[in-house]
């Protein structure tokens, strides 16, 4: 698909791979018009890494950039998601939706079948890329992040907190772990980089216990 003067939708979690696949298709001329980021039912957290939406409304202003927000359940998430497709077609005028999958074959066929529905093309910018090299691309091209959330069952919680640098993943990868977490062993939240006009002001918070999850809470300064 030919990227240049496209208007797109990001499917926005705050972290490492979604910000990837967005700055990868903005530098092949895509024109990103909003960041779509899915809550629980209350709208006090993201559905997928449990950020606050304060912190993801201060990601949006850094980047110059409206939000879709849609509150779900595990249950309506697909019938959520579709309609806040369809809204940004009729709003926002886009054509397609970038995400930041990068090798999980289901994730990829639930992405492009709800584009489908609602009359879009789905943009994989990262799809089928070496795992190590994408996290090596996202630190070079002077994006900051850092871990918010471990799950202990897949990976060891001194993760937690760390910055998203080189060490981190050389660290990473000596331990075994893949420096993407593409099977949900830690999530990050990007602080600062190409894509933003300016820093993210953030300090931590408490760490939470949530199952076999830790999460930290970063929270405006």
């Amino acid at each position: 698909m030919i990227l240049r003067d496209l208007p797109v939708l990001a499917s926005w979690s705050g972290g490492k791979d979604s910000c990837l696949a967005l700055w990868r298709a903005v530098q092949a001329g895509a024109e990103p018009r909003a960041l779509l980021t899915m809550l629980d039912e209350a709208g006090g957290r993201s559905r997928s890494h449990g950020v606050r939406p304060e912190v993801l409304a201060l990601q949006a202003r850094a980047m110059d950039l409206p939000q879709r927000l849609g509150r779900a359940s595990w249950d309506d998430y697909r019938e959520v998601f579709i309609g806040q497709l369809r809204a940004a077609v009729a709003e926002d005028g886009v054509e397609a939706v970038v995400f930041g999958d990068i090798d999980l074959d289901g994730h990829r066929e639930w992405e492009e079948s709800v584009c489908v529905e609602a009359g879009l093309a789905a943009v994989l910018p990262l799809w089928r890329q070496p795992r190590a090299e994408l996290a090596r691309e996202f630190v070079a091209a002077g994006f900051v992040a850092r871990v918010v959330m471990v799950n202990t069952a897949l990976t060891d919680e001194k993760w937690l907190g760390r910055t998203f640098d080189q060490r981190l993943i050389e660290d990473m990868m000596a331990d075994g772990v893949d420096p993407c977490g593409e099977a949900g062993e830690f999530h990050t939240l990007v602080l600062d980089g190409p894509l933003f006009k300016r820093p993210l002001a953030l300090r931590d918070g408490a760490v939470a216990r949530l199952g076999e999850y830790r999460a930290l809470d970063l929270l405006p300064a």
